[in-house]
């Protein structure tokens, strides 16, 4: 009898386990309000109406999410698509790209001091900017207008964290960075005359926040992350016809205020909605724009080392996901 209940006990506990995997999402994502959708969509419900538990935490440094995802201590990732291709990925790291979140039109960029008036003005100046970021990307695709690289620079290696004091120093010529250090930047350092050379409004595709999830848990529980699809392509339908009550809901998660969360958002980011998100991976027989760009910035990041393997698109990103989700699914 005792053998025949621990048993049983081992059971219901194999069981219990395989209903948790299959109703809970453990997230990492650095702090930025691009995922601002997945705490709304927690908060009103989304997830919960759907069977679904989210778990969600900050976590600004990237290898210790992929040392996580690797563990199985999470499913899913968010990040840009230059950050998930960036060393030391290969096509054998757990990670494979379901949807998009948001897109940066302004909130990424490089800014420059009153001596440079274009990119061409860098050469043999002194640049800073942290490894693998999105302002590097897109000053390579300036610099490439002007037949030049980032080799033509001296590059500063950075924490963005450091944006200000970094540019405070008459050597820097100019720094690659994102909001909201972009702006503290022209709003006190006004001695430097600081002016943004560039930015992802230049190349708005460039700089797009991706969904990426382990493989082995997506071939098991597809379901569920129709469901978390479904729960944040709902909310961003929110803040598409009510931006006042998202935002309220939003700014307490990033420690601001309703007012300084719209800030951080206004002309620098757009979120991406369920219909642009279908047009964007398309179909294994249609591919949609997400895989041009990806391969865009696959090379941009093979160029500047902060990839050591080409990666496929078709590999990197399933589609199957966002093609089960119905716009019944999302309880408009």
């Amino acid at each position: 009898m005792v053998l025949r209940n621990v048993a049983l006990a081992a059971f219901l506990a194999v069981i219990a386990s395989q209903a948790r995997a299959e109703d809970k999402i453990r997230i990492l994502c650095p702090t930025w309000s691009g995922y601002a959708p997945v705490f709304v969509a927690q908060d009103l419900g989304y997830f919960a109406k759907l069977g679904l538990s989210v778990e969600i935490r900050f976590e600004d440094e990237r290898p210790n999410v992929m040392a996580a995802m690797a563990r199985g201590d999470i499913e899913m990732d968010m990040r840009t698509i230059g950050e998930y291709q960036g060393r030391p990925r290969d096509a054998t790291t757990p990670g494979v790209i379901i949807g998009t979140i948001d897109q940066s039109v302004g909130g990424d960029g490089v800014i420059a001091d009153g001596s440079v008036a274009t990119v061409a003005d860098l050469k043999g100046k002194v640049l800073a900017s942290e490894p693998n970021i999105p302002g590097r990307l897109l000053l390579q695709l300036e610099l490439k207008k002007h037949g030049m690289s980032l080799a033509d620079l001296s590059i500063k290696e950075i924490s963005t964290a450091d944006t200000v004091p970094v540019f405070a120093d008459p050597s820097i010529a100019a720094v690659a960075t994102f909001q909201p250090f972009l702006s503290q930047v022209l709003e006190n350092l006004g001695a430097r005359k600081p002016h943004v050379l560039v930015s992802s409004g230049d190349y708005p595709d460039i700089v797009t926040d991706v969904i990426i999830v382990r493989q082995d848990d997506l071939k098991q529980h597809p379901d569920k992350y129709r469901k978390f699809l479904a729960g944040i392509y709902h909310a961003i339908h929110g803040f598409e016809t009510g931006r006042a009550d998202f935002i309220k809901r939003a700014a307490p998660h990033f420690n601001l205020s309703a007012e300084d969360f719209e800030a951080s958002i206004k002309g620098s980011l757009v979120y991406t909605g369920y219909n642009s998100v279908k047009a964007a991976l398309g179909t294994p027989a249609a591919p949609g724009t997400l895989y041009r760009t990806f391969d865009t910035v696959m090379q941009l990041n093979l160029e500047n080392g902060a990839a050591e393997h080409r990666l496929a698109a078709e590999t990197s990103i399933d589609s199957s996901v966002i093609a089960a989700v119905a716009p019944a699914d999302l309880g408009e």
